[in-house]
């Protein structure tokens, strides 16, 4: 079976209704119906002000995974509601959005990135720098622990 082509990452603010729309679908896709998110606690905030990133398959325009990056101040970038499509996930999405999003807070003139990683996907963060730091916390009913990586 051949793979479809890789995709490429294209990074939007979401102001659009369709870009929101695509970001907002997948995330409920991924947190509500998958990992039985509450729908209440899903859309919060820090979406209004957040940079959020698409991943979009080049040959279908088909979006394929989501993440925000959420300034904290101090130089601190919070790289949060990374959710990929089931079908996409073990296919370089979740680390094309990651790289991407370091890139941009990086080009923000932030110094560190922060994420709460839920622990089964801990060694993913891990293979991209980050170290987790501090004891494991339940957010929204699943176990996270906070992880930090230097960006300069």
């Amino acid at each position: 079976m051949l793979m479809e082509p890789l995709l490429t990452l294209v990074c939007r603010d979401c102001k659009t209704p369709s870009d929101r729309e695509a970001a907002m679908r997948i995330r409920f896709e991924v947190f509500v119906d998958e990992q039985q998110v509450p729908p209440e606690l899903e859309p919060d905030e820090y979406d209004t002000d957040a940079l959020h990133l698409l991943a979009v398959n080049e040959s279908t325009g088909e979006v394929v995974g989501t993440a925000r990056i959420v300034e904290k101040g101090s130089g601190v970038a919070k790289i949060g509601r990374v959710a990929v499509r089931k079908a996409w996930r073990g296919r370089g999405v979740g680390e094309a959005l990651m790289r991407q999003a370091m890139t941009e807070a990086q080009a923000a003139g932030m110094t560190e990135a922060i994420l709460d990683a839920q622990v089964p996907v801990i060694p993913f963060y891990e293979r991209l720098g980050f170290v987790a730091e501090g004891p494991v916390f339940d957010d929204a009913g699943i176990p996270h622990r906070r992880m930090t990586q230097r960006l300069d």
